[in-house]
């Protein structure tokens, strides 16, 4: 007679689960051990304190790469402002450099002063286009004593239309006109674009109507 100890099948697989977990202890344990043998999980801490270190210097060379870049971006847009400042001044300056050039040039053409009180001097006209004329002359004072003149001058065309006499007179009439020392008086006339315009007069009046000064321009 044979006699075999039964047990039930939980405790077996239990018996074999403490079997294996403690297998796996041992061999956990053996391996740590063998890597503490063999220096492999200091080699690991130190190459990793050592790229963190590195990766702290790059992130610092970083910032103050894009610190410089954005330093830089700044003053260049700052250098194009002050550029572009000084080109708008530089136009300005050949803008005011041309105007004083043109009074120079207006006044360097003005004819001898007359021996009245009032004088006009340095009458100018030019045909823009077909009907339209720019005219600019110089009402002046003769004497540092006189007072202001108050009065009007008065804009005349002569020539021909279609072939017969024409002369047209400023179409918004006389214009008054206020003069302390001189005045400097332009605008544009406008008249029919088949006119041949041969001469312009200016005509300076006081208040009552008494003509003290006129020139004639022949074009």
């Amino acid at each position: 007679m044979i006699v075999r100890s039964h047990l039930p099948w939980p405790l077996r697989w239990a018996a074999v689960a403490l079997m294996l977990g403690f297998s796996g202890a041992i061999a956990l344990w053996a391996f740590e051990l063998g890597k503490d043998i063999a220096g492999l999980d200091r080699v690991e801490r130190a190459e990793l304190a050592r790229l963190k270190v590195e990766l702290q210097q790059l992130r610092a060379e970083r910032e103050q790469a894009q610190s410089i870049a954005n330093t830089a971006e700044s003053l260049l847009k700052m250098e194009r402002a002050a550029q572009e400042r000084l080109a708008e001044r530089i136009r300005q300056l050949e803008a005011e450099n041309m105007a004083l050039q043109d009074d120079l040039g207006f006044f360097e053409r003005l004819l001898p002063a007359t021996s009245g009180p009032l004088a006009l001097r340095g009458l100018q006209a030019e045909i823009v286009q077909p009907g339209q004329m720019r005219y600019q002359l110089l009402i002046m004072q003769n004497g540092r004593t006189q007072p202001e003149f108050r009065g009007r001058y008065e804009l005349r065309l002569v020539g021909t239309l279609e072939g017969r006499p024409w002369s047209q007179a400023k179409a918004d009439g006389r214009r008054e006109v206020l003069v302390k020392h001189y005045k400097r008086v332009q605008g544009i006339i406008d008249f029919p674009p088949a006119a041949v315009v041969q001469q312009l007069e200016v005509r300076l009046t006081d208040a009552d109507g008494t003509v003290r000064a006129q020139q004639t321009l022949k074009l």
